[in-house]
């Protein structure tokens, strides 16, 4: 009797601990059983307090953290312990029901949307966490145009539905409306005294109910729940039928049944698998990461509905068994040095593993090889195919480059690749694969920075070196008329992060000068002009005579497509005489003749350059032919004339009804084109076009005309022509006069 005692109070006690997950070594899990996932959201929808509960219940943490009191494991930084905001994605490995998670917690303010942008080009699948009182946000928008672009499948998890203005079905409606894609909801909510319970799985007819951070399933039963009866049955039915509009195999099983009651939880489970992951629809889950529910079936969900490696990324298959893989993400770790993350496409990344870069055409030798925990590392001897590797000792390997076991592994593989497609559209794909995979946004805000003295100069600069590396968003640039150090980035609190890195991390009190606004300058008309330099410098006679013509375009262009070269007969014969070290002493010329306008010395966009005519003496420097190139066009700009164009910023602002008209006569005055304003539970949002130049220090305004009860959201949006009051202004503030 006593030992059944002893038995029944070990295993009483299990009522109070989580479920953990197996431990199985780092190298031994089948391709098949891994999921790299990203977490996206817009601010504050719960990212990080998900990752929390997922890292607790996988057994990876022994107690859960909370965001407010700035112990969360992925917010590792003292910036985002201050601030309780996301600023770097932290990559984390963790084991849940045989399977490994490799999950990206990524920020969700606009301003760190580079962070974003590097994780989603190496993801496999996304989970969208939604604010259940809010649904679909300004930067949820972003983030899933962002994921559309990699064509990434995805999970929509409604988190905060213990809130009393949670609304699943608005949430839902939201996604159908504003991101375009259907939905099928997995899960309802049990609500008992105007407080969150439980959940309903829709496929299994149980009810989920949480018992000391675990789930207890009960069977829902039409004699003992008849209302949560019928309301499981009809949620069912609807997922089933819409899983028959989106696919015909699963439609004819329909057919073949007398009821949509006889259809197998594990057919509709491997028809949603198919569906998801062709992007015809979307899974919504639901629950509460903060009230510890929902988090394990939507783990759960990770494992049935999103891709394992093998599943996507088939144009990798050219590299064979060869090691081929994309850095996303470099950090500085003191000890360490650089750590570079990469994810392993095809191969084994090994320590010490030595590799070709294939976008930067050199050999690099790698140093020790860890698997992340947010700010730790384990050391490892070697990774498998589908991981994600963090790597020291790179030199010269930055985001999105592609690296491969040699120059011979990435030649054979690109000639393979070239066999494999022969449409038209091959072209695009090879350079997609080998060129760089991230795409880098244009900074919006600028300003000038300084070190404490002299004696801090050449830190400051290694600091900018290594911190530019880990953020490709922001630009370091020297302006060589003041002499000083100009940084450029995506947002005034981006800026002020950098700073506090700078002073914290490395130990500069650096000074920031005021901001500016990152104005673009566009030509007006159509000018040509022949132009010739003629000099002696010492003994050697440079001659440079050159031809261009300077044509307004409608769209930015890609600085890197702004040079043409004329295809008519008479200029193609004299241009195909073209050194190509000419060429590219042109093309510099033109780049820096470009960047900067005759109005406000800001970046020329909206304009391409035509070379028509190209002659040059014997022994003429390419520098001087880069001249010759620069001042043509430089006199081509002052010909045509220039419009200044300013950033518009999407903005979204959410307060309170009564204080919709303050709010509206306040954006009135800063030149705002208001786009809608509609209902979100009891607040009005209010979406509008607003120029960049009017938003500086918005925040504090907002705060003031609203006491504290409104809060807005912005994002890039686009590039315009000022009105000639606005551009005097506009000029009177960058030059001072």
């Amino acid at each position: 009797m006593n030992v059944f005692r002893n038995i029944k109070k070990i295993t009483s006690n299990y009522g109070t601990i989580r479920f953990y997950s197996t431990s199985k070594q780092l190298t031994d899990v089948d391709i098949n059983k891994i999921r790299n996932l990203g977490i996206l959201a817009h601010i504050d929808a719960g990212k990080t307090t998900t990752t929390e509960r997922m890292l607790f219940y996988s057994g990876k943490i022994k107690q859960m953290g909370e965001v407010h009191h700035g112990n969360t494991v992925t917010d590792y930084m003292a910036q985002e312990r201050e601030r309780g905001i996301t600023i770097k994605s932290a990559a984390i490995t963790f084991n849940w029901k045989n399977h490994r998670f490799n999950l990206i917690d990524t920020p969700g303010h606009i301003d760190f949307t580079m962070e974003v942008e590097e994780t989603l080009s190496v993801l496999d699948g996304v989970v969208v966490i939604l604010d259940g009182s809010a649904g679909v946000e300004a930067q949820t928008l972003t983030v899933w145009r962002q994921a559309d672009r990699y064509k990434i499948p995805r999970i929509v998890f409604v988190n905060k539905m213990d809130r009393s203005d949670a609304n699943l079905k608005s949430c839902c409606d939201s996604v159908e409306r504003k991101l375009e894609k259907p939905t099928l909801c997995l899960q309802l909510p049990i609500w008992k005294h105007g407080k969150l319970r439980g959940l309903i799985d829709v496929l299994t007819m149980e009810k989920l109910l949480p018992t000391n951070h675990i789930l207890d399933k009960i069977a829902i039963t039409e004699e003992n729940d008849p209302e949560l009866w019928n309301l499981a049955k009809q949620a069912r039915s609807t997922v089933i039928n819409k899983l028959g509009d989106f696919n015909d195999d699963f439609a004819n099983k329909i057919i073949a049944v007398d009821s949509v009651d006889n259809i197998k939880t594990t057919d509709i489970q491997e028809t949603l698998r198919r569906v998801t992951l062709e992007q015809i629809a979307v899974p919504v889950l639901c629950g509460s990461a903060y009230k510890n529910l929902g988090v394990q079936p939507l783990m759960d969900s990770v494992i049935l509905y999103l891709p394992s490696p093998n599943e996507r990324n088939n144009h990798f298959k050219c590299f064979k068994d060869a090691l081929c893989a994309r850095a996303f993400k470099i950090i500085h770790d003191k000890q360490k040095g650089p750590l570079v993350f990469f994810r392993i496409y095809s191969g084994i990344f090994n320590k010490n593993q030595k590799m070709y870069n294939i976008s930067q055409e050199r050999n690099e030798q790698a140093g020790r090889l860890y698997v992340a925990y947010a700010d730790e590392f384990q050391d490892i001897d070697h990774l498998d195919n589908g991981n994600i590797a963090v790597v020291s000792g790179l030199k010269q390997t930055t985001v999105g480059d592609l690296v491969a076991q040699s120059v011979t592994t990435a030649n054979n593989a690109k000639k393979e690749m070239v066999k494999t497609l022969k449409d038209k559209s091959s072209g695009d794909l090879i350079q997609k694969v080998f060129g760089s995979g991230t795409k880098i946004p244009e900074p919006v805000f600028f300003c000038s920075i300084e070190p404490p003295s002299l004696a801090y100069q050449a830190s400051l600069e290694q600091a900018l070196i290594e911190l530019q590396r880990e953020d490709p968003s922001l630009r370091v640039t020297h302006d060589s008329e003041t002499g000083q150090t100009v940084l450029a980035g995506m947002g005034e609190l981006h800026l002020e992060i950098i700073k506090d890195r700078i002073l914290k991390e490395y130990k500069i009190e650096a000074d920031l000068g005021s901001l500016q606004i990152a104005y673009r300058e566009a030509p007006i008309m159509k000018a040509s002009r022949d132009f010739t330099i003629e000099t002696k410098i010492g003994n050697t006679k440079h001659m440079v005579a050159i031809s261009f013509s300077l044509i307004p375009t409608s769209t930015v262009e890609d600085e890197k497509d702004i040079l043409k070269l004329d295809k008519t007969p008479e200029a193609a014969s004299n241009l195909a005489n073209i050194f190509p070290k000419h060429l590219l002493a042109i093309k510099r010329g033109v780049d820096v003749a470009v960047s900067h306008g005759p109005k406000i010395n800001s970046q020329v966009v909206n304009a391409q350059v035509m070379l028509h005519r190209f002659e040059v003496g014997r022994g003429t420097s390419e520098t001087m032919i880069a001249a010759a190139a620069t001042q043509c066009i430089q006199k081509l700009l002052i010909e045509s004339g220039t419009n200044v164009l300013e950033p518009i910023m999407s903005l979204e602002i959410v307060a309170p009804e009564e204080l919709v008209s303050t709010i509206l006569a306040d954006l009135s005055r800063r030149r705002s084109i208001i786009s809608n304003i509609t209902m979100r539970g009891n607040n009005k949002v209010i979406n509008c076009e607003t120029p960049l130049a009017e938003l500086l220090g918005y925040s504090t305004t907002l705060r003031t005309i609203t006491s504290g009860t409104a809060t807005f959201t912005m994002e890039f949006l686009d590039y315009k022509i000022m009105s000639t009051i606005d551009e005097n202004k506009a000029i009177e503030s960058v030059r001072g006069f």
